[in-house]
């Protein structure tokens, strides 16, 4: 059996969507094990986690299925590779020491079977949302996740997840589930940009919300952004020769442009 590459983004686990979170987060190991037969590593694009933050010695509650399957997977040999989104960049040490599954904090270009990949979660790239990029850089300050660090869990977690929810309600419906043409997406206005300097045949991203596949201005990459699991279940599966988008147990399956 060939050995593919899969890609997945924005569970958002713990917070509710079609199916309530733990609902979600059974078909998340459903999925992982439907591809693990012919996994030859999986790639975690941010959002895994709708909040996370890692005390010294606490962990946000929950999601026991999902990290005992990625324990498993683990255990079995299978690379496991974590990118941070803007809902779980305050991850540490927990998932490297425990699962060991790396976390990295950055977009990086990794080649697979020939092909050369742009790979992050997407937040923060390309033009605009200046609001944006600085809170990004205020939550990625040491000294403030040291002084979140030293509110009590219970009430520290309860004001992210407020936020979090607060910070989803607030974004438009069609902002967030239409296709704006490519000169109004962001990320595919960063990937047209960094193909004048870089020969990168996929970007891949999340964060969007959308899946989506879209072939930049040089006529041959494309830039795939995973979509989401709050309703349409889709992911990106490499075989070596060709990288599409998949859904799982969804009757969503539209692919954008």
């Amino acid at each position: 059996m060939s050995q593919k590459t899969y890609f997945a983004s924005d569970f958002h686990l713990g917070t509710g969507g079609q199916l309530s979170s733990r609902e979600r987060e059974q078909k998340i190991v459903r999925w992982l094990d439907h591809i693990k037969g012919d996994a030859a590593h999986i790639y975690l694009l941010g959002d895994v986690f709708d909040f996370w933050f890692e005390y010294k010695r606490v962990i946000p509650k929950g999601y026991t299925r999902l990290l005992g399957k990625l324990a498993e997977l683990r255990d079995a040999g299978i690379p496991i590779t974590f990118f941070i989104g803007n809902h779980d960049m305050w991850m540490f040490r927990y998932f490297e020491e425990e699962l060991d599954i790396p976390i990295l904090r950055k977009p990086m270009r990794i080649e697979i079977a020939g092909k050369k990949f742009f790979i992050g979660h997407g937040d923060g790239l390309g033009p605009k949302d200046h609001g944006y990029k600085f809170i990004k850089k205020v939550f990625a300050n040491p000294l403030c996740q040291w002084l979140f660090a030293r509110i009590h869990p219970n009430l520290g977690i309860g004001i992210a997840n407020y936020w979090s929810r607060k910070s989803r309600s607030a974004q438009k419906y069609e902002a967030v589930n239409r296709w704006h043409g490519p000169q109004n997406e962001w990320l595919v206005q960063f990937a047209n940009q960094k193909i004048e300097s870089s020969d990168i045949d996929y970007f891949v991203f999340g964060h969007r919300h959308l899946p989506i596949d879209f072939t930049l201005k040089n006529g041959h990459s494309r830039y795939i952004n995973l979509g989401e699991w709050l309703n349409r279940y889709s992911y990106a599966v490499f075989d070596g020769n060709d990288l599409q988008i998949l859904f799982f147990e969804s009757d969503n399956r539209t692919i954008f442009p």
